[in-house]
């Protein structure tokens, strides 16, 4: 095609859905550029700037939520749009996956929102929190996957802060008591896409599907619902989205609006990839030209294999996979408190777990479920309580469900599982502590 334009997708994680783009964008003709660490370099020289690749549009597919310095990517978004166009331009990706920026953003709009407090004092916080009722929400502003959210009573106090970021109360819009269920409804271009029903897993209430929840499609979007998906996208300036709405007993209110929202479920539900969608609106951007049966027909299926022209996915042992020790410094947060402490890695053990008493402390839970963990001594296993802790660790933060356990008798509070673990490369002879302990 004689009028092939390039596209960038802006990624620096192994991402399903930036292959999934850059494929699209190669199946309609043009080229896709998967752009991350080791091949962007930016030059200015004499007054003029070069961006090395060379695009002519830039997708923006970068993760801020489970980054512990998101303003560096912002920086960095913030840089490349100044060079080319870019889709979900930086200042609106912040008001998005900042969620209470979202809800100032929308207050005056046609879009419903839950009643929500931000306050920085803590007494201030809780004092606000009685006119909530018998349960409210409480969240982290940045947050991801349902990460840093909880539903909690009234007699919990809260802090202004879960570890390094603010968190605010929201009211709790819930009609089916039996199993939360809420809608993510997919829009590209002032378009919807498609649209799921998202079910909360057994014992949970949040319906992330990062967190097991159930999907189906829905067919019969109501209008109300519709309009306030398109108006929440268009007021928050994004230009692909997947828009979260529950339904209460006055209608529908949004949640957030989630600028880098995924496609696996979506595509579960619905048989309809987002990625086609992004990829010709992205090349019409740049002033390319695509054949629209040939979109329609690209968004019936979900090509999220490496892009045979892309060389810039590193290999599992690159250096940007964060190395931490056989113990290691991590900051762990609950609903009323953050402790910085040594946690042990045990790559043996498949999900991380806390000491009671240090649980107690950073306030977390409220326990969510039971699971039964195998032990030497009792080869049945044992049961223990499930509660969600956050965990900043080499330069990351994760929202875990964490099983309680008695460690008073053990040198380590927190033992790093590998839910977090999978994350990174575990050198046992590496060690944060100065004293050696007993081993465990």
């Amino acid at each position: 095609m004689d009028d092939s334009v390039s596209v960038g997708v802006l990624s620096l994680h192994s991402s399903k859905e930036t292959k999934a783009i850059l494929n699209a964008v190669e199946a309609l003709g043009h080229t896709g550029v998967w752009i991350r660490e080791n091949n962007l370099c930016v030059e200015i020289e004499d007054g003029t700037a070069t961006l090395e690749p060379a695009v002519d549009v830039i997708a923006n597919r970068l993760l801020l939520s489970k980054t512990e310095q998101p303003a560096e990517l912002l920086g960095l978004a913030l840089s490349l749009s100044r060079l080319q166009p870019m889709l979900n331009r930086p200042r609106n990706v912040l008001t998005a996956f900042h969620k209470f920026a979202t809800a100032t953003a929308l207050v005056g709009s046609e879009v419903h929102l839950p009643d929500a407090t931000l306050a920085l004092d803590p007494d201030k916080l809780n004092d606000e929190k009685a006119k909530y009722g018998d349960e409210v929400v409480y969240k982290t502003a940045i947050g991801t996957h349902g990460g840093g959210t909880w539903k909690i009573g009234a007699d919990e106090r809260v802090n202004p802060r879960v570890g390094d970021r603010y968190a605010f109360l929201q009211e709790l819009v819930d009609r089916d008591g039996d199993r939360h269920r809420d809608l993510r409804v997919y829009v590209v271009d002032g378009e919807i896409v498609g649209t799921m029903r998202r079910y909360a897993p057994e014992n949970d209430w949040r319906t992330n599907v990062a967190l097991g929840g159930a999907v189906e499609g829905v067919d019969d979007l109501p209008e109300s619902a519709a309009a306030m998906a398109l108006d929440a996208a268009d007021v928050v300036g994004l230009d692909y989205a997947g828009v979260d709405l529950v339904e209460g007993e006055n209608g529908w209110h949004l949640l957030e609006v989630n600028p880098t929202a995924g496609f696996k479920g979506l595509f579960e539900a619905t048989g309809v990839s987002p990625a086609p969608l992004i990829a010709k609106l992205a090349i019409e951007t740049a002033g390319g030209e695509v054949d629209d049966e040939r979109v329609a027909e690209l968004a019936t299926e979900l090509d999220d294999s490496t892009p045979a022209t892309v060389d810039t996915e590193p290999d599992r042992q690159s250096p940007d996979v964060t190395t931490i020790g056989y113990t290691e410094d991590v900051l762990v947060s609950g609903t009323s408190g953050t402790e910085r402490i040594v946690g042990k890695s045990d790559t043996g053990a498949a999900r991380t777990s806390i000491d009671t008493r240090l649980a107690a402390k950073i306030g977390a839970g409220p326990i969510k479920s039971m699971t039964k963990v195998r032990s030497g001594s009792v080869k049945s296993g044992k049961a223990r309580p499930v509660v969600d802790i956050v965990v900043g660790v080499g330069g990351d933060r994760h929202t875990v469900a964490a099983s309680l356990e008695d460690r008073g008798h053990m040198d380590y509070p927190l033992l790093l599982g590998r839910d977090i673990l999978q994350h990174y490369q575990v050198d046992v002879r590496r060690r944060s502590d100065v004293d050696e302990p007993n081993e465990e």
